[in-house]
């Protein structure tokens, strides 16, 4: 910390200014200077150069060619197959199942040889007597329809006249209207309202509330102003140049300009000038431009990195 001057933590916001390690080295101009500075200088790694491909030995990893298959034995698929059904028939604990009878075969056709049972009455081919047909009655007559659509014309329907009913304009609102009116009566009391419902932080209408509002303040009563009070007459001037005065102004009195002290110092924490605490300071901080550049070409990649257009 300085003898003179602020603080570290004043100037950089750190306890203690850490010491640099270029103190005394000498100035190199970053000017035209290259990146990879060691690359152009003494001998370079020289590698044995990128290979071909081709059908020639050279173009691989190993020094010969190396079979897939080499060295294995030679398998015959009818023979593993024979050798399966050989060891499945070792399994088997006696010879092979044959039935007393074979199936037997109808002679023609119709015919009921060979089944369980005979034939069946229901599955009969023969044909049923039928009843005798009886057609239905004749419909009922009637006169010919008259002639007109009713509309504007008496006596034309099958029964009486009918009555014209008036119709309302909008009937079906005013019967949904009573219906709703109805429906209102029949309530006992307000909606159900839960305290714990959650709501919104703000009302969606700010001007809206539950509680009733209080009863309209009549204006105050207009007051009349009076009139200002005017005297009788005006006043008189004083005399003996007074300006207006009860008494004559006093004598004036020659006293010279002296400064005095309101309060003497008196020890030297007084004599201290008040400083307010110092506020949070900065402290040195990378910039933008210098994290993209170490996050994109460090130890790791410098070699693979490629440059970035935007």
């Amino acid at each position: 910390m300085p003898v003179e001057g602020k603080s570290d933590l004043e100037r950089i916001g750190l306890f203690s200014e850490m010491s640099y390690i270029t103190i005394g080295d000498k100035y190199v101009s970053h000017y035209m200077r290259p990146f990879n500075e060691a690359a152009s200088k003494n001998k370079q790694m020289l590698p044995g150069g990128s290979k071909t491909m081709s059908a020639l030995q050279a173009g691989y990893f190993d020094p010969e060619f190396v079979r897939v298959f080499n060295g294995e034995a030679y398998a015959d698929p009818v023979q593993l197959r024979r050798r399966y059904r050989l060891a499945e028939s070792k399994k088997n604990l006696g010879k092979a199942f044959l039935p007393s009878n074979g199936d037997k075969w109808p002679c023609g056709l119709g015919s009921f040889y060979g089944t369980i049972g005979g034939s069946y009455p229901y599955f009969s081919p023969q044909v049923r007597d039928k009843a005798r047909y009886v057609p239905p009655g004749k419909n009922f007559y009637t006169n010919p329809g008259k002639k007109g659509t009713g509309y504007g014309y008496a006596n034309l329907t099958i029964g009486e006249q009918y009555e014209h009913l008036p119709d309302e304009y909008d009937l079906a609102r005013i019967i949904a209207k009573k219906a709703q009116e109805q429906h209102k009566r029949l309530f006992k009391g307000g909606p159900f309202r839960l305290n714990l419902y959650p709501q919104e932080y703000f009302d969606m209408n700010p001007y809206f509330t539950d509680k009733p509002l209080p009863p309209e303040k009549k204006p105050p009563s207009e007051k009349r102003v009076a009139l200002p009070f005017i005297p009788s007459s005006p006043a008189k001037k004083a005399g003996g140049m007074k300006g207006g005065t009860f008494d004559p102004y006093p004598s004036h009195s020659a006293e010279p300009y002296v400064v005095k002290d309101a309060k003497g110092v008196t020890s030297s924490k007084e004599r201290q000038i008040f400083h307010p605490p110092p506020g949070p300071k900065s402290r040195p901080v990378t910039s933008v431009m210098t994290l993209n550049v170490k996050r994109s070409l460090n130890a790791k990649n410098y070699k693979t990195a490629q440059l970035t257009f935007f």
